[in-house]
Parts: C-alpha cells; structure tokens; sequence
C-alpha cells in the first residue's frame, strides 16, 4: 500500500503545474497600452499638470499648490512662469503675455463649496 501511495506521489510530481500567470492589477489594460505603442503617440497630457491646491480658510491666507510635483505659492516662479491666481480650482501662470489655466481633475461637485464646508462638517458630526 505504501508502495502504491509513493508511486501516486512520484507521478504526481512529475505532472506540470497548470496554475495561472498572475496578472498585474494597477497595469493598464492591453487597449492603451497597444494604441499608443503601436502608433508612438504620445500621452495624452501636455505641459505641466495641476495635482493639488491648499488654500487657508481666513482671508490673506496662504496658498499652495503642487505642480508636476512641485510645490508653488502665490507669486513664485514656475519654470518661467509667475503663479497668478489660485482658486480651488485652478491655478493660472503668467509668462509675459501668455496666460496658462491648468485645472484639477476633480469632477464637479466633489467638495463642499468654500462657504458650505463648517455646515458639512456639522452635519457629518449629527448623523
């Protein structure tokens, strides 16, 4: 008996495994990578990219922003460019005459608007 047990597992060794390659979650699906690869475009974002804006809730506060990694206040220089402008928003550069918006990702009605947000945080605090 013991004989037939080692046999069983001797050929069960030999057989070739059939697990499956494990997939990559945070890698993009095939389409984007082949469409862009294959036509060499690209990506689709050009110049400098807003990723995140503070702005200090008393008047006169301070504003920052982090531009392609960058942190910027208002009225710094970024690669040439004066900081203008900050909304929650947006930020705007200034190089001479030209004027660049860029804008956060963020999709519309995300946050609570600048006045509403003691009111939002009080409610969340009730329920």
């Amino acid at each position: 008996m013991r004989s037939l047990i080692a046999g069983l597992l001797a050929a069960a060794c030999c057989l070739p495994a059939g697990a499956q390659a494990l997939r990559d979650p945070t890698r993009p699906p095939a389409t984007l990578l082949s469409g862009a690869a294959s036509e060499g475009l690209a990506p689709a974002a050009s110049g400098p990219q807003l990723q995140s804006i503070l702005i200090a809730r008393q008047p006169g506060g301070r504003h920052v922003a982090v531009i392609d990694g960058e942190t910027v206040r208002l009225g710094d220089s970024f690669r040439g460019a004066r900081v203008a402008r900050m909304t929650a928003n947006e930020v705007e550069l200034v190089r001479g005459r030209e004027r660049r918006v860029l804008k956060l990702n963020a999709p519309a009605g995300a946050l609570p608007a600048h006045g509403n947000i003691e009111r939002a945080a009080r409610r969340s605090g009730k329920d």
